[in-house]
């Protein structure tokens, strides 16, 4: 099973460039980026713990793994998660297979609908039906990134005939892995993922409902999962998992489920509270005999 690190980079934390080269240098496989454009004000805050000055300050992932990708030679560089409701396709397939083509085919596109609704509206996203217009500018792009001449109409998006250049590295395109929870989410990373990108925290309460995946939950939606896509005649959907610890009873559950990857997550702040805790989750998975390979 891989390891990687997620941290929300902002103005006020260490730079996207020096954690990636920390993440690289102690072995990890990947480096993960979140995305908010803006932060409402207009709502209430969603859930307990919640910082609106980090959620509003994080750097645009593209640019801030462009950084990273300049300042590592081996790790993968992901998105968790890119709101694509949120973004003009046409702009995210360039700046996608801009990031892909810069770092030698790195990309790893991870993806999800968003929670917050005023942020949403702003961008002019009807949040109710969002899922409908995630699914279609993600058709859309994977048809910039693999037509010459690319077209794709469906009810909310529609591209006429078009020229667009670079195309990803990756063939056909970077990984799409689709996070989220909820009744459909195995549904829709059978139709048009690569991948699953759950949170699987150590507990969840109410607050959190429909955004997390509680473990218990988790082991019976894998082998449904694999089943969805068996009958699509797709692939074997990879999944990377968000939220959890490196315990030993985790990670053997994990890879007993054939989990790809665990993504560690690392409290924003200095690069001297980003190497302490890196050092931390190095330890943690020593313990339990996960050797890292740089």
């Amino acid at each position: 099973m891989k390891f990687g690190i997620s941290m929300f980079v902002t103005d006020q934390t260490a730079s996207p460039a020096e954690v990636a080269a920390a993440v690289e240098d102690r072995g990890f496989e990947s480096y993960w980026l979140s995305e908010h454009s803006h932060i409402p004000l207009r709502e209430p805050h969603p859930f307990t713990g919640f910082n609106p000055r980090v959620y509003a300050a994080m750097l645009d992932p593209f640019v801030a793994l462009t950084a990273a990708a300049a300042a590592t030679k081996r790790i993968r560089l992901g998105t968790a998660v890119c709101l694509v409701i949120q973004r003009d396709p046409i702009d995210t397939a360039k700046a996608v297979a801009s990031v892909d083509y810069l770092s030698g085919g790195r990309l790893e596109l991870g993806i999800g609908a968003g929670w917050n609704r005023a942020e949403m509206i702003d961008h002019g996203t009807d949040p109710d039906s969002r899922f409908r217009l995630m699914r279609e500018r993600v058709e859309a792009m994977q048809a910039l990134w693999t037509q010459d001449v690319a077209s794709y109409e469906g009810r909310m998006v529609r591209i006429e005939d078009t020229n667009i250049w670079p195309k990803p590295v990756q063939s056909p395109h970077p990984p799409i892995l689709i996070a989220g929870s909820g009744p459909n989410i195995l549904n829709r990373v059978a139709r048009y993922g690569d991948g699953w990108l759950p949170v699987v925290p150590p507990s969840a309460n109410e607050e959190m409902r429909g955004r997390v995946t509680p473990f218990d939950e988790f082991v019976e939606m894998v082998p449904r999962l694999e089943a969805l896509a068996a009958e699509a005649g797709r692939p074997r959907p990879l999944i990377s998992v968000m939220g959890a610890a490196p315990t030993p009873a985790n990670i053997d559950a994990f890879r007993g489920l054939q989990v790809e990857r665990m993504i560690l997550g690392l409290v924003p702040g200095p690069m001297d509270d980003v190497h302490r805790q890196l050092d931390a989750h190095v330890a943690a998975l020593a313990e339990v005999g996960e050797r890292l390979h740089g």
